[in-house]
């Protein structure tokens, strides 16, 4: 079955919850044992002290570690992106943060692509130095010989142990190549140590795009945006192979920043619209680009249906996307002014960050979900005052149009 069909039963048992269509909240801290000798099994198996046996199974323990409704969720999110396993968080930060946390260490070197969203920037760039982790960046579009020898001309190749990209880029749009990206992690990896690639998906959610098909060790979400797609929910997702996986679930497990019961019930309920939801999406946001490419006030769509033949970008688009997305950035004529002028004068749209959801939602990167970006790396990524980025929601489209046309008068 595909996997839209799926999200409505694939994980959950009714028998085993008094027969309940759906799945229950469990709003629990902890579980009886059947015994002691079971407690003390399960503790072996979940802090690492053993493996698990051939008829054995990681029973309930304690809702930091694990809770039905959270493994129900965890069993679900896999199917769209054909994972073996994933960890679900209590936010996206949480997720980006605890992969960054657990796959480095002092002296280790991470790379990230540039742009990336505003949070993960600053986590990067300047916490991750404070405990003695180097940072290097390249830029998307770079080849894979330009990003080895960025590599290696920064002294410090035999240190890099995690390579981190979000594609398409936030708020830009830019496409990171997740397979060449791949090809570089194997360049510097050996014997002894492997290079991991990361790829945040957020952008595309888990319906447009599979990170791991095209080499990605480990793909991220923020759960809140086409998850949870009803902005009433924060979470996070981390999915990968079952050895990344229980590394990262490790450090969940210390980190207690696991999603609680009712966000996780929560999700489980958006998941069974989730591609509905992001099929009427992107429909829209292809009729939205239509109408901006040919607004007198509108200088530049950053939109992937842009990315036609002919563009550099093209072949790749057309290998790692499966639909042009329903994030769209473009710049206004005139500056922040007019940009402001615009954003302040919607009505069905909402001036708000985040992204995603069920309602369109527009903001200005440059001052709010970017604002600690460095200046000079804004400028060259073309994140200026003029731009405007909008997330497309399942609204009627004429009346997103509509919207946007009134609001630019307003320029």
């Amino acid at each position: 079955m595909k996997p839209e069909s799926l999200m409505m039963s694939y994980g959950f048992k009714p028998e085993l919850s008094e027969g309940a269509v759906k799945v229950p909240i469990f709003l629990t801290s902890t579980f009886v044992f059947k015994t002691a000798e079971e407690g003390k099994a399960l503790f072996e198996i979940a802090y690492g002290k053993r493996e698990k046996r051939e008829s054995e199974e990681l029973g309930l323990i304690y809702s930091r570690i694990n809770n039905p409704v959270l493994e129900i969720l965890e069993n679900r999110l896999t199917l769209w992106d054909g994972a073996e396993d994933c960890a679900v968080f209590e936010s996206g930060m949480a997720a980006i943060t605890t992969v960054l946390l657990e796959f480095l260490k002092p002296g280790d070197l991470v790379l990230m692509s540039s742009p990336v969203y505003g949070g993960s920037d600053h986590f990067i760039k300047k916490i991750l130095p404070k405990f003695g982790i180097h940072v290097l960046e390249f830029s998307v579009g770079e080849c894979k010989e330009a990003v080895i020898n960025i590599i290696e001309k920064s002294g410090m190749a035999e240190k890099l142990s995690l390579i981190y990209t979000e594609t398409p880029a936030n708020p830009t749009n830019d496409l990171v190549d997740i397979a060449c990206t791949k090809e570089v992690a194997k360049y510097f990896s050996s014997k002894e140590k492997e290079v991991y690639v990361a790829v945040d998906n957020t952008y595309m959610g888990p319906v447009w795009q599979h990170p791991l098909k095209h080499g990605a060790d480990l793909v991220l979400y923020s759960a809140t945006k086409y998850i949870g797609g009803h902005s009433d929910l924060i979470a996070g997702a981390c999915l990968g192979n079952k050895e990344l996986l229980k590394r990262v679930k490790g450090m969940r497990t210390f980190l207690g920043n696991m999603a609680s019961p009712h966000t996780c019930w929560m999700m489980l309920r958006s998941l069974e619209t989730l591609k509905l939801r992001m099929d009427v999406q992107a429909e829209n946001a292809n009729k939205v680009a239509a109408f901006l490419n040919n607004h007198p006030k509108v200088e530049k769509v950053y939109f992937l249906g842009n990315i036609t033949e002919g563009h550099p970008q093209y072949e790749l688009k057309k290998r790692q996307c499966l639909t042009n997305g329903a994030m769209i950035s473009f710049d206004v004529a005139g500056g922040e002014a007019n940009a402001f002028r615009c954003l302040n004068a919607l009505k069905l749209i909402k001036l708000a960050v985040s992204l995603g959801s069920t309602e369109s939602l527009a903001e200005h990167p440059a001052s709010m979900t970017h604002c600690d970006v460095d200046d000079a790396d804004k400028k060259k990524f073309s994140i200026t005052d003029k731009m405007i980025r909008l997330s497309v929601g399942v609204e009627n489209y004429e009346d997103i149009i509509s919207d946007i046309s009134q609001a630019l008068a307003f320029a």
